[in-house]
């Protein structure tokens, strides 16, 4: 994949997640904030102070998680963002993240 096409689907995805969260906020699953400058989505969890932070890497073509649980690395296969360790889906890993940090559904 070219740096261009890369930019745009990191760009696209960090977009998801970021609806994601916002979309729990507002059904009341998640008290949430969202921060986003350039290619870091910062996710603050209200009630514990808690952070989740998705970032993209353009040299490495990857998708970056840090999170109290740990920090994970994705690539794209094509058609999804996977783990490069264990193979886990990205949005699969933000559910269970955010259940673990924030105690609701993402």
């Amino acid at each position: 994949m070219s740096e261009t096409e890369f930019l745009s689907l990191a760009d696209a995805t960090l977009r998801q997640v970021e609806d994601a969260f916002d979309r729990a906020y507002e059904n009341d699953t998640l008290d949430v904030e969202c921060r986003r400058s350039g290619n870091v989505l910062e996710i603050e969890f209200i009630g514990n102070g808690s952070k989740l932070i998705v970032n993209s890497q353009t040299p490495m073509q990857e998708m970056w998680v840090a999170a109290r649980s740990g920090g994970f690395h994705y690539k794209y296969d094509g058609q999804q963002w996977l783990n490069t360790r264990d193979g886990s889906e990205l949005f699969a890993t933000l559910a269970k993240v955010a259940q673990e940090q924030g105690g609701g559904a993402l």
